[in-house]
C-alpha cells in the first residue's frame, strides 16, 4: 500500500458489509424467533477513497480519524468499537449500527453474531474471524464491486418497517450461510447467500432498494447482475456499490483488498 496514499485518506481502514446486514439493529434483532442472527463484514485497506454514503462506513471512519488521529490504536478491539460506538451514536435518535464500527477495527472476514438478549442487541454475543490467506485470497479474487451512486440528500430507509419474525430469521441465516460459503470457498452459496440478503432487504425494510428520493431503478439493476453472475447485492442501503461474487470479469468493476492484520 502506498504511503503517499494514507498521508491523503488516512490509515484507518474501510469495511464492506456482506450479507446478513440490518440484523445489527436492535429494532430488527428485537423480533428474530431463533437467535442468534448473523452477518458478515470484511476489513478492507485505504488503497484509494471510496465514495461517501454509499454503504462502505464512511461515515464511522470519519469519526474514528478524528479521535483516533487517522490510524487505529493497539488496544483490544471490543475496547475500540465500544468506544468509537458512544463516539457516533451519542444522542442520535437512530443510532448506526455496531457492524460499522467492527468492520473497521478487525481484520479479515468477521461473523457477527447478535442475539437482542445479549447487550440489548447492539453489541454480536459472538465474532467469528477468518484469517486464512487461502480463503481471503480467495475471496479478493471473486468479489467484484460496481459504482453505482451514493445514497441521495433527504433519504431514509427506515420511513416503512416490516419486522415479520420470519423474514428477520432468513435475514440472520443468511449471513451465517455467507459466512460458511466463504469458509468452503464455495462461490454458487456466497451468490446465494447475497441474494437472499437482498429478498430479506426488500421484505422488511423497503425503502432499502425504493424510495421517492431514489431515481434509479435500484432492483432491475441488481436483477440484471442476479441473473448473469452467482448473486449480487448492494453495499449498503439506497444503492453505493453492487457486490458481485464471480469467476470472470465483471465490466466496470474494481477489486478490493482485505486487511489480513
Amino acid at each position: 500500500m502506498s504511503n503517499t496514499i494514507e498521508k491523503v485518506i488516512g490509515a484507518i481502514p474501510y469495511r464492506l458489509a456482506l450479507a446478513g446486514g440490518w440484523i445489527d439493529q436492535p429494532f430488527v434483532s428485537m423480533h428474530n424467533p431463533t437467535p442468534p442472527g448473523s452477518m458478515v463484514v470484511v476489513g478492507i485497506e485505504p488503497q484509494f477513497r471510496f465514495m461517501e454514503r454509499s454503504g462502505i462506513a464512511t461515515g464511522t471512519r470519519d469519526i474514528a480519524m478524528r479521535i483516533w488521529k487517522g490510524r487505529l490504536p493497539s488496544r483490544d478491539p471490543k475496547e475500540l468499537v465500544k468506544q468509537l460506538y458512544r463516539a457516533e451514536n451519542r444522542n442520535k435518535p437512530e443510532p448506526s449500527g455496531s457492524q460499522d464500527m467492527i468492520g473497521l477495527i478487525y481484520p479479515g472476514i468477521n461473523r457477527l453474531d447478535y442475539d437482542y438478549a445479549h447487550e440489548g442487541g447492539i453489541f454480536p454475543v459472538h465474532i467469528e474471524t477468518i484469517l486464512d490467506r487461502r480463503i481471503i485470497s480467495w475471496l479478493e479474487r471473486v468479489l467484484y464491486l460496481l459504482p453505482v451512486a451514493p445514497r441521495p440528500d433527504g433519504y431514509n430507509p427506515l420511513g416503512v418497517k416490516n419486522l415479520r419474525p420470519n423474514w428477520i430469521a432468513r435475514l440472520g441465516r443468511s449471513g451465517q450461510a455467507c459466512f460458511d460459503a466463504i469458509r468452503r470457498r464455495d462461490l454458487e452459496g456466497l451468490g446465494w447467500s447475497m441474494n437472499e440478503c437482498m429478498r430479506c432487504w426488500q421484505a422488511i425494510l423497503p425503502h432499502t432498494v425504493r424510495h421517492p428520493t431514489i431515481k434509479l431503478d435500484l432492483l432491475k439493476l441488481l436483477a440484471y447482475y442476479q441473473s448473469q453472475y452467482p448473486g449480487a447485492m448492494y453495499s449498503g442501503c439506497g444503492g453505493g456499490y453492487l457486490i458481485v461474487p464471480s469467476d470472470r470479469p465483471v465490466p466496470g468493476a474494481f477489486k478490493i483488498a482485505i486487511r489480513r492484520s
